[in-house]
């Protein structure tokens, strides 16, 4: 069997956005890590779970494998897939496009510190 699994791995060859971190959205607020790692863990083996805790990133959580066609799996079979009423969105972790969104965050904060230090209000009057 591990020779097929071998055969499989040497033979497939996986899309550059496929990792072994993905990215989970619309989760259960409520949500414990035993049940995530019952629903991602029929797909191979976890190395992670990180559940998103403060109200920010509540209903979201990093899950990370520790094979990539494991985690391929995983986003096949669960994107969509409904846990409590709600459809998970399953996406591979991309640090190019999260940093983004922090940057875009940091810099519009430095804007505001910027605007307040100098009197500079943005209402229109």
């Amino acid at each position: 069997m591990a020779q097929t699994i071998s055969l499989r791995k040497g033979n497939t060859r996986l899309p550059p956005e496929v990792n072994r971190v993905l990215y989970v959205r619309n989760l259960p607020f409520n949500i414990s890590s035993e049940e995530m790692y019952d629903i991602f863990g029929k797909y191979g083996a976890i190395r992670q779970i990180r559940i998103g805790s403060n109200k920010d990133t509540r209903g979201t959580a990093y899950v990370v494998y520790e094979d990539i066609y494991d985690a391929k799996t995983a986003v096949d079979h669960l994107s969509g897939f409904n846990v409590a009423n709600r459809y998970l969105i399953v996406l591979y972790y991309q640090q190019a496009k999260m940093s983004k969104k922090f940057d875009q965050k940091k810099r519009e904060e430095e804007i505001v510190k910027m605007q307040e230090k100098y009197g500079i209000t943005t209402k229109d009057k």
